[in-house]
């Protein structure tokens, strides 16, 4: 299986001058535990997580004070619509992160996450038979 298989395709952009409470309501309006953060200014990308909201509220900082591009990965790892699952989960082991951003022809497409890969991996769920004695 791959890449574009499993990922979603709703990618939430938002602006390195968000606040962290801005972006963790938009990432919950839309179900997704990660923000592409485009800075126009040097035409890069970079990725918010519910994690980094987290550890930014975990040491005291105000989610309405912070900025996201303080709290912004922008040493980030992009996965290819074409890898396979094995090869985003080698990834994300191997850079201690788990979620991906997606990229084809230079642009966002999607985004994969740990989540994302087991719900392709994992078996569908049956219910558990009753035992009658």
């Amino acid at each position: 299986m791959l890449v574009r298989d499993a990922m979603s395709t709703v990618v939430l952009t938002i602006g390195p001058a968000h606040t962290l409470r801005q972006a963790a309501r938009l990432m919950a309006a839309r179900h997704v535990g990660a923000a592409v953060v485009l800075d126009p200014d040097t035409s890069g990308l970079g990725i918010l997580t519910e994690r980094d909201i987290l550890n930014s509220l975990g040491t005291g900082q105000s989610p309405d004070e912070e900025a996201a591009h303080a709290h912004t990965t922008t040493d980030v790892v992009f996965a290819a619509p074409s890898w396979t699952l094995d090869e985003a989960a080698r990834a994300m082991t191997h850079g201690g992160f788990r979620h991906l951003i997606v990229m084809d022809r230079g642009e966002p497409i999607g985004i994969v996450s740990v989540r994302d890969i087991i719900r392709c991996w994992a078996p569908a769920r049956r219910p558990t038979p009753t035992l009658v004695g």
